[in-house]
């Protein structure tokens, strides 16, 4: 059914850039104004809906900025829109922004990292999400975190929507990696229990990218993903039966920064294969994207399940999931997909595109579009249109 691995596949040489001054911990946002005052005077805050206002995070901004001279772009999307991104470089222009502060989630941060970045472009914004090659210098970005999930207050990485296309695409650049980013845990204690376990799945389905990949001897990284891995397994039904319970949020917070820094893929090639999936039913109905995650992983993982992919399954059913070791390796993977499945829909998290209203109207094209912009062929497990089709149908 599938191309098989041509061979075992060595570590790759890779560069590891983690830069990003982590003050993690109740009370960090104090240092707010220490860390914003070494970029200039005039602040570009960013933000999604009113959830900062009624947690009290914008408040504690203002006046810890009392001093500083701040400009605000509001109403950031989950799937943040390019028409925002151009908003924000307008506003960046007309006030000589000196520094971009993003407080909220991934979508906030992703959305301030292309501004930031699209400040210093003379053409549209959308050519540095299409052709990240065309970033260069960027504004100096700073995160206050309001949710775990994408990992963005770490790492390069960004995705912006085009709705008018159905264009949901990812860009990256190491110049847009947070110069610093303040984690507090107790921001995560007032948000929707559909968003911690969305932002679990999410999280979860980052270390999947890197761990089923066809590298063989990263040993180190996979050891990671697997810590992690548990650590999501174990802390996210906590933190959704005691919201405020500190140790769960502390964990799963960090868990979404390492899960996405580079600590867990770097040394392992190729593409990611859930991700480009997922950003395709998010372009086209503009769903939560760990929601989608959480309903293409389980399918995705039956599907590639094969002689040559099973050894790997092995390895997440004993490691992850403690399963009884056993004769019968596919038995045993079976098993290790059945309970991540069953810990999502545990979770709270709808399990099947019907229950979100999504029927196959759109499949092929968001077959055709996550194979063209996924790069799917170099995935863990190579796949074309058909393929994605088949997954996509797998998730009614």
């Amino acid at each position: 059914m599938f191309a098989h691995f041509k061979e075992e596949e060595k570590m790759d040489n890779f560069k590891f850039n983690a830069y990003t001054e982590m003050l993690f911990g109740k009370g960090e946002i104090a240092k707010l104004p220490e860390v914003v005052q070494r970029y200039g005077k005039n602040v570009l805050l960013v933000y999604g809906g009113g959830s900062i206002k009624k947690s009290g995070i914008y408040d504690a901004v203002q006046n810890l900025l009392k001093d500083v001279n701040i400009i605000e772009l509001s109403g950031v999307e989950p799937n943040p829109r390019i028409e925002t991104v151009r908003r924000g470089v307008e506003l960046c222009r007309e006030n000589k922004i000196d520094v971009v502060l993003a407080v909220g989630g991934g979508s906030t941060i992703d959305c301030s990292k292309v501004i930031a970045a699209a400040y210093y472009y003379d053409g549209d914004s959308w050519d540095l999400v299409t052709t990240p090659s065309k970033i260069g210098k960027v504004l100096p970005i700073v995160t206050i975190l309001t949710m775990a999930a994408t990992g963005s207050e770490m790492n390069k990485n960004a995705v912006i929507s085009k709705m008018d296309t159905n264009e949901k695409l990812g860009t990256a650049s190491n110049n847009m990696i947070p110069q610093t980013s303040i984690l507090d845990p107790e921001y995560l204690y007032t948000l929707p229990e559909i968003q911690t376990a969305a932002g679990c799945a999410d999280i979860m389905s980052h270390v999947f990218e890197a761990y089923f990949k066809k590298t063989t001897d990263a040993f180190v990284q996979d050891k990671f993903s697997e810590g992690l891995l548990e650590t999501c397994i174990k802390y996210c039904p906590i933190a959704l039966k005691e919201p405020t319970n500190y140790e769960a949020r502390a964990n799963i917070m960090w868990a979404s920064s390492m899960a996405l820094n580079g600590l867990t893929g770097s040394g392992k090639p190729g593409a990611w294969t859930c991700h480009p999936i997922e950003h395709e039913l998010s372009a086209f109905y503009d769903i939560t994207h760990g929601v989608g995650l959480a309903i293409l992983t389980p399918r995705w993982m039956r599907y590639i399940l094969s002689e040559t992919t099973v050894d790997k399954f092995v390895d997440y059913a004993i490691n992850v999931w403690h399963l009884e070791p056993n004769d019968d390796k596919f038995a045993l993977a079976n098993a290790a997909i059945d309970a991540t499945e069953k810990f999502f829909k545990d979770c709270g998290i709808p399990m099947t595109l019907s229950e979100i209203g999504i029927d196959k109207a759109n499949f092929e094209k968001m077959a055709k579009a996550a194979a063209l912009h996924g790069g799917l062929s170099e995935a863990y497990v190579s796949l074309n249109e058909e393929d994605v089709y088949k997954i996509l149908e797998m998730c009614l």
